[in-house]
């Protein structure tokens, strides 16, 4: 299914939303300070940003968003694999002290960062424009 343009602006404002929201909360002293965490909802609001502008569909836009979600991806993949590793060596215990674990938060941040960078490639619009 292929999404129109205003669909993907749309998207991008709710990533930049969810990133803002996650900043928020990291500069209020919410959550702690987690440097994987910082880089993927850095990304999540940078891919977001580049979802608004109809540059970010040509393909020096579409290769931008690829190098920042693979950066993304690839941070997400090492926090989540980090809690795979405490599990099978048995030292795995969900952190009582906040909501969430970081463990099913990266998880949920490879799949935002991965979708996102898939839209910038389902667009049909992206093979009309040429800069």
């Amino acid at each position: 299914m292929y999404f129109t343009r205003r669909h993907i602006q749309i998207l991008g404002v709710l990533a930049i939303l969810i990133s803002v929201g996650a900043w928020a909360m990291d500069l209020t002293g919410v959550v702690y300070v987690c440097p994987y965490c910082r880089m993927q909802r850095s990304v999540i609001g940078l891919l977001g940003l580049g979802m608004l502008s109809p540059v970010s569909l040509g393909w020096t836009g579409r290769y931008l968003a690829t190098v920042i979600g693979f950066l993304g991806a690839v941070v997400a993949a090492t926090q989540h694999f980090n809690g795979w590793k405490k599990i099978s060596a048995g030292k795995f215990a969900f952190n009582e002290a906040i909501y969430i674990d970081p463990f099913l938060l990266s998880g949920c941040a490879l799949f935002i960062i991965v979708g996102q960078v898939m839209l910038y490639y389902a667009n049909p619009d992206a093979r009309r424009l040429r800069f």
